[in-house]
């Protein structure tokens, strides 16, 4: 069967739904939940909400120092006993999570989470994906993004609803059931099973030199790519968290800055839409400077702090996150190729997960000692040195 026969195209298909429906699962029950669940937990403690909220910090640290690790995993033996292993740490992280007596236990739930978010979101799932499908994996990962964009329009209402009825406790547990009811089954039967991949030997003495040369040119190419993505990261961690309080500080009231953030979901989807239908034409290192650009763009455009250009830069902004969901999956597969690709999306993501723990705390800094204008020139700042980054990757794979 070749990769193009309907068949293959339609079992694609049908990897794609499963695992774009476990990543809104995934991403539901972790990084979005905080927004629903942080205040009702506070109130219910007594634990200070700053104190609820960091347990994502911990999440994200967690998740980065084990990235590279479920990467190498992934490269070995398949996603399949991987992403079914992040079902498992999902449903015992939320399960801790609901029955924490204390600070201590709960942040152990979320140090769990973190294990789980290394092991199952887009990174695990990206890896997956070109074990699967090697250098052909792109569309299949704009796909993923696509349908993975609706977790928060998904998970916020379900998740308030279920807190609404049964309490906070009760709604962790139920989504540690769902994650073993659901989430498992889904990994286990459907994603596909691949061969073992044996270690590799170690190259004989003559061929040592030329391979060290092109580990170190291979090094030096990873270590852009991973500080494009963690700029990018640094940036958009901070702009998520302090959208709404850099708008207000700018003078735009709140309704009309509440309407402005709305736009960022729907400009995200449309990015990763645009990637999936028309940005496969383009080497993923374009794809990339278009979605830099446009998240440059974005960002200067709310300086002048007018509404209507806000609307505009929101909507750009959001086009321009989106590709680059797409393409820190598909850019290292492009530049790199399949072979060691877990391990190296792994080392990409460590330094971008630590980014997304530490970027709102740092511009919660910036915006409280400097106000909302330098924040954003702060903002700026890091997003053009990725575009200059950029610049400086080669728009085809290295031989």
């Amino acid at each position: 069967m070749t990769p193009s026969s309907p068949s293959s195209a339609a079992r694609r298909l049908t990897v794609m739904g499963i695992m774009g429906t476990t990543q809104i699962l995934g991403f539901g029950t972790t990084a979005y939940l905080p927004a629903v669940l942080a205040a009702p937990m506070s109130r219910d403690t007594g634990w200070a909400l700053g104190s609820v909220v960091a347990g994502l910090s911990l999440g994200y640290l967690v998740a980065g120092f084990s990235s590279p690790r479920a990467g190498r995993l992934i490269d070995r033996f398949g996603g399949r006993p991987v992403l079914g292993g992040s079902s498992l740490l999902f449903a015992i992280g939320l399960a801790l999570m609901g029955l924490a007596p204390n600070l201590v236990v709960y942040y152990l739930a979320w140090a769990v989470l973190g294990l789980g978010m290394a092991a199952g979101l887009y990174d695990a799932a990206f890896a997956t994906l070109a074990r699967l499908y090697g250098e052909s994996a792109r569309a299949t990962m704009s796909g993923l993004t696509l349908i993975g964009g609706f977790a928060s329009t998904l998970a916020w209402p379900l998740i308030s609803v279920l807190e609404t009825g049964f309490g906070w406790r009760d709604t962790c547990l139920i989504l540690a059931a769902v994650h073993l009811l659901v989430g498992l089954p889904l990994h286990g039967f459907g994603v596909p099973r691949v061969e073992r991949q044996s270690v590799m030997h170690q190259s004989p003495p003559a061929h040592r030199e030329a391979v060290s040369a092109a580990q170190r040119a291979a090094t030096r190419l990873l270590t852009l790519v991973a500080l494009l993505f963690t700029l990018q990261s640094l940036a958009a961690s901070s702009l998520s968290v302090h959208l709404l309080e850099l708008l207000r500080q700018l003078g735009i009231a709140a309704a009309t800055a509440l309407a402005i953030g709305m736009l960022l979901g729907p400009g995200q989807v449309a990015g990763r839409l645009a990637e999936f239908t028309l940005g496969r034409r383009l080497h993923p290192t374009w794809s990339t400077r278009i979605g830099v650009l446009l998240c440059v763009l974005g960002i200067a455009l709310l300086v002048p702090a007018v509404p209507a250009l806000a609307f505009v830069a929101i909507a750009l902004y959001g086009a321009g996150n989106g590709m680059l969901t797409v393409a820190r999956g598909a850019l290292p597969l492009a530049l790199f190729g399949r072979e060691g690709y877990g391990q190296r999306i792994g080392l990409i993501a460590r330094p971008m997960l630590l980014a997304q723990a530490c970027g709102p705390i740092l511009a919660a800094l910036v915006l409280e000692k400097l106000g909302a204008s330098l924040a954003l020139a702060w903002l700026c700042l890091l997003v053009a040195a990725s575009c200059v980054v950029s610049w400086r990757l080669p728009a085809r794979r290295k031989g």
